[in-house]
């Protein structure tokens, strides 16, 4: 099992800098999610020949791996223009991945709820096209649901990713959207929604968030009343309402064996701590003692 930061928290600092500051909090791989000199959110990579040599010369000098990379692209968009742009740039950081010795990509599955069909469509339609060139360049793929995607909730993501028929192909559980994965069914908690996932499950994301269903509903209040905006955080375990004894002990249950990527995003002004901290928190859970 790989332990790895996301380093979003600290993408104001050059990306060597990054590499180094993981290595020196003790973690031995890197989930390279977005920044704007090198991956930016929906848009072209930035990286070039240059950066890709860069960081590919920090990963080596500091023995940190890359577990994945994390593109974040508009690939199930409705506008066709849209997502044919988004496979582009899918395109060009599958050919970073390659650069980068990377075998594993992951990803949100994005669209938009209210046209869940037309966007899964779309989402189909960009599959045709990447799943060959991931196949052939021996990078496997992991996908999640994410709040305010076309489909938000575990077991129907679960259902769309075995759809997909690739045994290279698995789901991610993103602990800090436990929340908007159980959906409305009062039964759907942590146990279930991961034994469901059952041999499919190959990632985990982990940070704390709050019920936002809590309170009958009024944990947050948002206005204008009705509106369809989605809320959760990334915070540092213990500072939520996700059951941690149940999310471990369920990974230990299923002898999992993937990649766990520690994500949180709330503490800026304390990254170093925050890292270091879930890094003893998660390693002391689910790393066997030697």
């Amino acid at each position: 099992m790989k332990i790895a930061l996301d380093p979003y928290m600290f993408r104001a600092l050059p990306l060597t800098e990054v590499v180094r500051t993981a290595a020196d909090l003790g973690y031995s791989h890197i989930e390279l999610s977005p920044r704007p000199d090198f991956m930016p959110f929906f848009l072209h990579p930035r990286a070039d020949d240059a950066k890709v040599a860069e960081l590919r010369t920090a990963l080596r000098e500091t023995g940190v791996e890359l577990a994945s990379i994390l593109p974040l692209y508009k690939w199930s968009s409705t506008d066709e223009t849209e997502r044919q742009a988004a496979v582009r740039y899918w395109k060009r950081m599958i050919e970073v991945a390659v650069e980068l010795e990377c075998t594993l990509m992951n990803s949100e599955l994005g669209g938009r709820p209210e046209r869940a069909a037309e966007s899964e469509a779309a989402f189909w339609r960009s599959l045709d096209e990447l799943l060959p060139i991931l196949e052939r360049e021996g990078i496997a793929l992991n996908l999640e649901a994410h709040p305010d995607d076309f489909c938000e909730v575990n077991d129907q993501a679960v259902n769309l990713v075995r759809a997909i028929n690739k045994p290279w192909v698995n789901y991610l559980y993103c602990a800090p959207h436990t929340f908007h994965l159980s959906g409305e069914d009062p039964g759907a908690d942590i146990a279930s929604m991961m034994r469901y996932a059952g041999e499919k499950l190959a990632h985990v994301h982990i940070a704390d968030s709050f019920d936002h269903k809590g309170s009958s509903g009024l944990r947050y209040i948002l206005n204008p009343p009705g509106t369809p905006a989605r809320v959760h955080q990334h915070l540092d375990i213990g500072q939520g309402e996700v059951d941690w004894d149940v999310f471990f002990g369920t990974l230990r249950e299923l002898e999992f064996d993937g990649v766990a990527t520690v994500c949180v995003f709330a503490w800026e002004e304390r990254a170093r701590e925050s890292s270091a901290f879930m890094l003893e928190r998660v390693s002391k859970e689910l790393v066997a003692p030697s």
